[in-house]
């Protein structure tokens, strides 16, 4: 059966190595059945830099390497820095943060999740900051020790910030993704982000929608969507 498979927010640090195994399993036997891979961002819990390497990224870039098939990457909110070396060891190709793909009959839009949370307007401005080129830039020119301290201050913050936060809030703006599929012409949407796996269905300008989102990977499972002939199907298994 012909299919592409899509992931994100598997999160993969040393402190959690049931997940990297899960994920070390998950490709070994999808690499048996599959014409793509789909990785919709935060793979890693965190990317500061080439030099803050480590097994665990060596492993995930030799297991993504040695896969049968083409493994296609968008960033996400925390691993955005990832390097066109680091890219290149995994034989990863990069996309776009908006992509649309037509395949199988569909023609649908994939991206991370996080633009369509447009009420986070505090996380919204953070984000516009860390994605400009300069800052990107400066940050990684400082010595691995204090961009390590940057970002344990940066996740406290965020923590704290979240407490205060609504479901709502950190939820997708409903017009922020009409607005989107209408600009790229589908009716079909994947993403992350949110950590709310679910398929929702509406009606568009007439026309039957779906958004269908992702969820994230824990110690004993994870979850993906499959593409194929017959739609979008989303799954969640057992390591």
């Amino acid at each position: 059966m012909s299919r592409i498979l899509f992931i994100s927010d598997l999160h993969l640090c040393q402190e959690k190595p049931m997940i990297t195994a899960g994920f070390l399993s998950f490709l070994a036997r999808e690499s048996l059945n599959c014409d793509a891979l789909y990785i919709l961002g935060d793979l890693f819990e965190a990317w500061i830099g080439d030099d803050d390497s480590d097994l665990l990224h060596k492993q995930v870039a030799s297991a993504l390497h040695d896969l049968p098939f083409q493994v296609f990457f968008i960033y996400g909110n925390r691993d955005f820095l990832i390097s066109k070396d680091y890219r290149r060891a995994s034989g990863i190709t990069l996309l776009p943060e908006e992509y649309v793909l037509d395949c199988y009959g569909h023609r649908v839009l994939i991206l991370h999740g996080d633009t369509l949370c447009t009420d986070d307007t505090g996380y919204q401005r953070f984000r516009a900051t860390v994605h400009q080129y300069w800052i990107q830039k400066l940050f990684l020119a400082l010595p691995l020790f204090i961009r390590k301290l940057i970002l344990s201050r940066m996740r406290d913050g965020s923590n704290q910030a979240n407490q205060h936060k609504s479901l709502t809030i950190m939820d997708v703006n409903a017009k922020t993704v009409e607005t989107m599929m209408l600009r790229q012409h589908v009716r079909i949407m994947i993403h992350g982000h949110t950590h709310r796996p679910a398929i929702h269905y509406f009606e568009l300008n007439g026309t039957l929608c779906e958004r269908a989102v992702l969820g994230a990977w824990h110690h004993t499972c994870g979850s993906m969507i499959q593409l194929d002939n017959n739609g979008i199907s989303l799954i969640d298994f057992e390591f």
